[in-house]
């Protein structure tokens, strides 16, 4: 065995320590987050550290929530905001919705479409094609009971930035001839800023745009969605993909011959 001479030794080891410290510069952190969908604000008292607190893990209460487990459910805990504060702001929230979308943009490549221009793939809106992180950030991330009011209010200014891995996808099925639907629970009345907000994110084009009208507000979303997608079945449509990032926005026949589930830990819609 050889060993390296004490100085070449030294300097190596010079060489590792300088480039861990270079890793960890913040000028080095603020690169590796340049498309964030909100800025990162470092939250006092909080440097990630609070991932278990007293009788409850927050990781396995977001697992719970994300496996539909967990239902029905009004508000995260309180002792968890700093945690999802850090997970949505952070890299782990975007890294989790690219694994989603790069799984359905393989799958979609992998399409025999039936070449009638009646192939379509429906997105939700809000937390899937739209981001409402801007708003949900100054308000505890689901900490918050939501607010109506407050979040109309948001959604009137047509302000929300795109997820950027959905409008990735968005942007590779229509390139593959398959059509766009959009399918929210928004209601009429913000038809107009809604099909705004998705061109000024990047959303030029779909083949509908469906929002909830006055007679369907008292059903439940599944039931809603469910029935719009039963719809579009009957006009001949065959929704070959299906993306939300609620439960109810992918259950309840038809849902499409397969569905994605993006992760939201800020609240639950049934």
């Amino acid at each position: 065995m050889h060993l390296l001479p004490f100085s070449l030794s030294l300097t190596l080891l010079l060489l590792l320590l300088s480039l861990s410290l270079a890793e960890c510069r913040p000028d080095t952190f603020n690169k590796r987050q340049s498309h964030q969908i909100h800025p990162l604000r470092r939250q006092t008292g909080s440097a990630g550290t609070t991932t278990k607190v007293e009788n409850l893990s927050c990781s396995s209460w977001q697992l719970a929530v994300e496996t539909n487990n967990l239902r029905d459910w009004d508000v995260i805990p309180a002792s968890c905001e700093s945690y999802f504060g850090h997970y949505l702001l952070g890299h782990r929230y975007r890294e989790d919705s690219s694994m989603v979308t790069k799984e359905a943009a393989q799958y979609a490549r992998g399409l025999q479409l039936s070449g009638n221009g009646k192939d379509v793939w429906i997105f939700d809106i809000d937390e899937t094609s739209l981001s409402n992180l801007p708003f949900y950030s100054k308000h505890g991330f689901g900490v918050e009971p939501i607010s109506e009011t407050l979040f109309d209010e948001w959604a009137a200014k047509g302000a929300a930035p795109p997820l950027p891995e959905s409008l990735k996808l968005y942007k590779e099925v229509l390139s593959l001839g398959i059509k766009v639907v959009f399918l929210t629970g928004r209601t009429e009345e913000f038809r107009e800023i809604t099909a705004l907000n998705l061109k000024r994110a990047g959303y030029y084009s779909w083949e509908k745009l469906i929002l909830r009208k006055a007679n369907e507000v008292t059903i439940t979303a599944l039931q809603y969605k469910s029935a719009e997608r039963l719809k579009l079945t009957e006009q001949g449509y065959k929704i070959v993909g299906n993306i939300g990032d609620q439960w109810s926005d992918i259950l309840g026949s038809p849902e499409g011959e397969r569905t994605f589930k993006l992760p939201d830990p800020m609240y639950y819609i049934s």
